[in-house]
């Protein structure tokens, strides 16, 4: 795909590490002009950065604005950026504070991110937006994921909804919802959960595994989700839009 994406701007959030580098790093290596967002620079200076912080709803605006004014459009938008805040335990132990935080960053940043960019592509009648989800939306795990796979679940029925009202106006919108990667937050996240359960990693990393049931016994690489999403933004998918494409080593239960 060398090349195929020359000329174009991409933007995507939560882009310095895990599964939003590893798009960059591909969208890149296919001649976009990549722009990633996160709160701190990344070590190396390879994209345009912006440093954002996407629980303030300001920061899409900020965002928005500083590619319309450097680039003049926007061509693809690959909302990445999202994290499961909260503890594990099920409903009694989220109050409300971990309920607002996994929706702000996963979902209502999202919302804010299209909403501030979207005029410019419905301008130039030509866009890609590809929505970061999870397979916790379909399959969430009480113990470890309610009100993360809540918000994403949200995700998945917004993306859905936009898809259906951009496509006559030639904006295609589609998510990829990942299963278990191994990127620095899930690496963070089983350690945590080993902590809570008094076990080793290896233990906790076995009981996520167990729950979600991993037919490949891995987890998924950043690359093998950025393939995907450079397909799909690529002109190879024209005609792809409204679809929920799962990348989890065949985890999903259902046909």
């Amino acid at each position: 795909m060398k090349n195929s994406l020359k000329g174009q701007v991409a933007l995507v959030t939560g882009g310095t590490k895990g599964i939003g580098k590893a798009i960059a790093d591909k969208l890149g290596s296919a001649g976009a002009q990549v722009v990633v967002t996160a709160r701190t620079a990344p070590k190396e200076g390879k994209y345009h950065f912006i440093a954002a912080d996407l629980f303030q709803p300001e920061s899409a605006d900020a965002i928005a604005k500083e590619i319309l004014e450097k680039y003049g459009s926007v061509d693809i938008i690959v909302n990445n950026a999202g994290a499961n805040l909260s503890p594990g335990g099920g409903f009694n132990t989220l109050a409300d504070e971990h309920w607002f935080n996994d929706w702000q960053l996963n979902f209502m940043s999202v919302v804010r991110i299209n909403k501030a960019l979207l005029p410019a592509m419905i301008k130039q009648k030509s866009g890609v937006i590809i929505n970061i989800s999870t397979g916790a939306a379909k399959q969430p795990i009480w113990q470890m994921t309610m009100s993360y796979s809540s918000a994403k679940a949200a995700l998945n029925a917004y993306s859905k909804a936009l898809a259906n009202e951009l496509g006559p106006v030639g904006i295609r919108v589609n998510v990829v919802s990942p299963g278990v990667v191994k990127t620095p937050l899930m690496l963070e996240f089983i350690e945590n959960l080993a902590k809570s359960s008094a076990s080793t990693a290896e233990e906790a990393f076995n009981a996520v595994m167990d729950k979600v049931g991993v037919p490949m016994g891995r987890m998924a690489e950043p690359e093998e989700i950025a393939n995907l999403v450079a397909f799909l933004v690529s002109t190879e998918a024209k005609y792809i839009t409204g679809i929920n494409y799962s990348v989890d080593g065949g985890a999903s239960p259902t046909v």
